[in-house]
């Protein structure tokens, strides 16, 4: 529970202790004493969102800072899994808000963040703001409160789990399937590729041979006419009767060997002109080769020169170079082979995704039943509520339809009712005032309330819109939920102010042209002077006195200030 709450500087509050009792608590205050602000500063260390603007004017930062006492075994959970002590069972809260914007969180004094104030926070307290009983008049907010009700928010979850799954594998499912029709839609393309390419049984490097050996077979004649005119030269040719350059040379070396034995430079010259005639020797031998080695086939020429232009054709269309015709045939036999593939993979998530549905299915058909089961104890316990709450003829009534299935299962949920007798079943939003609303949003509390173990309830001008017997009801009935419960009320109802254990005035003044708030627990006298004043005004007299003190009396309330 809350035990004491310490601020400073915050809006107009420059500094407040305030403690609190373990059971029902009021704020009273003139409007704009500062109420809000307080419920602003708890909201602060709960981890909600605050604006700098917030911090006192002329101050460099506002710090609020809330100790708790009494933990729960859900608050004492989320701190081991936090990694947090917690001492003597209590902990404390602070954050500190900056003038610039900037915000510091601390749990017991150590250094902390936001968004863990908040996970602790919304297992500590349960706040019901006036803008709460909004949600009663969204009809899509209707299934969270059944849910809430029905301790149904973990199988929801475990549905919403696979719903997410079904949603993924549908969304795959569904890319696949749009791949593979765009790519059956290349098929023939690619197929046309492959056959266009691999017909033609391209080796590697097969165009630079054969361009090669075309350039041999074109000029045949004149290389084989060429060559057989060198060898001519160098061996001489038996028709003429002439002798080749490897003859004459053979000659002058007899020569000059015979005269090698008067001269050892001439000796040298003749080993050197032999070495000439045995290199001559050989190259006679290479070109006869040559010339022997020249095609002149015309059906070898002419399978070059077709080769040649298929090969340069392929190349024109899918190249410039021979080795970018064979990365394309190697694509598009790979986008082939996907091609091929994708339709298993299809098939396989496919079945994923009918698995997934049924269970899916299943899992909301099963919800749903919870929440039927949920809906008729719901109606009654709230109708016991509001019937207490001075509204005896009032039927509630849960409508469930199914339909497609959503992220918070098959349903869709409105709460229906009907606020007299022979009156039929109306949405909630088209038949509730300010009052109604008020006690029918404290009924919803009380209800889920049971369900959890927050040990804190807030209630900002849960009255608004009722007075007499039924602010009376809502005030016995906040009493009652504060002998298992830690009660704060903001409330301007002498009603529900005469049944508080902890009456707390919230008193605006000015001085030395600033304006000031304090908060302090009144005694038996001041809380009557408070009541007498929230009875009839600031003209307070001794008959308002007297009914404030008898109505004080009547709630039993003075044994705590004897």
């Amino acid at each position: 529970m809350l035990c004491e709450l310490y601020i400073k500087n915050l809006a107009i509050i420059e500094e407040a202790s305030i403690p609190f009792s373990d059971s029902f608590n009021v704020f009273t205050g003139e409007t704009g004493a500062g109420k809000s602000i307080l419920i602003n500063g708890i909201n602060s260390v709960l981890g909600q969102r605050i604006t700098k603007d917030i911090v006192r004017a002329g101050c460099d930062k506002a710090v609020v800072t809330a100790l708790f006492t009494h933990l729960s075994d859900s608050v004492k959970e989320k701190l081991v899994e936090l990694g947090i002590s917690c001492e003597d069972d209590q902990i404390t809260l602070t954050r500190e808000i900056s003038a610039d914007g900037g915000s510091v969180a601390r749990v017991n004094s150590r250094a902390s963040s936001v968004s863990v104030l908040r996970e602790i926070g919304e297992r500590l307290v349960n706040i019901h703001g006036q803008h709460d009983n909004q949600i009663l008049l969204d009809p899509e907010r209707h299934i969270s409160i059944l849910d809430s009700f029905g301790d149904l928010e973990g199988e929801r979850e475990e549905y919403h789990e696979t719903f997410k799954r079904l949603q993924e594998v549908s969304r795959s499912l569904r890319k696949m399937t749009l791949e593979r029709k765009e790519r059956l839609l290349k098929e023939s393309t690619l197929r046309a590729v492959v056959k266009d390419i691999g017909d033609l049984e391209i080796g590697e490097n097969e165009d630079e041979e054969l361009e090669a050996e075309f350039k041999i077979a074109q000029n045949s004649e004149d290389m084989r006419m060429g060559l057989a005119e060198a060898h001519m030269f160098i061996d001489g040719s038996e028709d003429a009767d002439t002798p080749g350059a490897l003859e004459l040379i053979g000659n002058a070396c007899e020569e000059l060997s015979a005269l090698s034995e008067y001269s050892v430079s001439v000796g040298r010259l003749a080993e050197r002109l032999e070495n000439v005639r045995i290199e001559l020797e050989d190259i006679l031998g290479e070109i006869g080769s040559e010339r022997d080695g020249v095609d002149t086939d015309p059906g070898r020429y002419a399978y070059l020169n077709d080769r040649l232009g298929e090969l340069n054709r392929i190349k024109k269309k899918y190249g410039p170079e021979l080795s970018d015709v064979m990365e394309a045939l190697n694509n598009a036999q790979k986008e082939l082979e996907e091609i091929e593939s994708s339709s298993d993979e299809i098939e396989q998530t496919a079945a994923e995704r009918e698995h997934l549905l049924a269970e899916v299915s299943e899992k909301a058909k099963r919800l749903s039943a919870h929440r039927e089961e949920a809906a008729v104890k719901f109606s009654s316990q709230v109708e016991g509520e509001l019937s207490f709450l001075d509204m005896p003829n009032v039927k509630i009534y849960v409508s469930i339809e199914k339909g497609k299935l959503t992220a918070t299962g098959m349903d869709s949920v409105e709460i229906m009712i009907s606020t007299n007798k022979g009156e039929g079943m109306k949405p909630l939003s088209r038949i509730a005032s300010g009052g109604e609303l008020s006690r029918i949003m404290l009924a919803l509390k009380n209800v889920i309330s049971e369900k959890d173990d927050i040990h804190t309830l807030i209630f900002d001008e849960i009255d608004t819109g009722v007075s007499g017997r039924a602010a009376q009801k809502i005030g016995i009935k906040l009493k009652s939920v504060s002998r298992h419960r830690q009660v704060l009320c903001v409330t301007h109802l002498s009603q529900l102010a005469s049944m508080a254990d902890n009456h707390l005035l919230i008193e605006k003044q000015t001085v030395g042209g600033r304006t000031y708030t304090s908060v302090h627990r009144l005694d038996f006298e001041e809380r009557k002077r408070e009541i007498a004043r929230i009875m009839v005004g600031e003209n307070i007299t001794e008959t308002a006195l007297r009914n404030a003190e008898e109505l004080l009396r009547s709630t039993n309330q003075t044994s705590l200030f004897d």
